[in-house]
């Protein structure tokens, strides 16, 4: 079965990535699924890059010379509106914890298995080429206003400052306001994989999310943490 039958022809994916091997080898898969493939293998030229050629997908290593991944993420993620995925080291929890918490959409371990890769890739594409579903794609909760049509939220009429993946997780738990959503249900809904019951990446978004939403960390009342099951959204009244 040929990969390519289901991907976009003209995405654009930046990898930056320092090892010369693996980057090839993955611009040569990747283009054969086809996509349009850009080599960056120097951290300091990352954020240039990033903003200036605004791909469609950028995969970013964590370690890089000149400028580390972390970096990198943190300084374009408010001008960058793609998805950033991110390589990281397998046994290394942190590291995908702080890849998240700079703004990444998701993370893939080393060494990257060409396959999942390209999973993940489509999975972070598809949602950005979503269109909405159902009749209700504006939703109101006192002062915080979330649009799935636009894809944006706001607070007090501010505009929030959410990742595409945060957009995602909020718009989920606000769509279910009233129901707890297990971890299981939230990492088959975004993600399209089983829950491994060790994955943080839901735990930190809803952390970022949080306070941007006007929701207190310590005590929250509107994104509450359900022990055991998952997370509900409260509605007002």
């Amino acid at each position: 079965m040929d990969d390519s039958l289901d991907s976009q022809e003209q995405d654009h994916v930046l990898i930056i990535e320092d090892d010369e091997r693996l980057a090839e080898l993955t611009r040569d898969y990747l283009e054969t699924n086809g996509y349009r493939v850009t080599l960056e293998p120097d951290g300091a030229n990352g954020v240039e890059r990033i903003l200036s050629l605004q791909p469609d997908l950028v995969i970013l290593d964590l370690m890089l010379p000149g400028e580390d991944g972390l970096s990198i993420c943190r300084r374009v993620r408010s001008e960058y509106p793609g998805p950033i995925l991110m390589l990281t080291a397998r046994t290394d929890d942190m590291d995908q914890v702080l890849g998240l918490e700079m703004g990444a959409d998701d993370y893939v371990a080393k060494p990257v298995q060409p396959r999942v890769l390209l999973a993940r890739m489509r999975a972070l594409l598809r949602r950005r080429e979503a269109e909405p579903v159902g009749d209700e794609v504006r939703l109101a909760f006192g002062q915080l206003e979330v649009d799935n049509a636009t894809r944006e939220a706001f607070l007090a009429g501010e505009r929030i400052d959410l990742t595409s993946a945060e957009f995602d997780l909020l718009w989920l738990l606000a769509s279910n306001a009233g129901r707890v959503l297990t971890r299981e249900e939230i990492f088959s809904q975004l993600r399209g994989i089983k829950y491994d019951g060790q994955d943080r990446s839901i735990d930190v978004r809803v952390s970022r999310i949080r306070p941007k939403i006007g929701d207190d960390p310590n005590q929250p009342q509107r994104i509450k943490t359900v022990r055991s099951k998952g997370y509900l959204f409260v509605k007002d009244g």
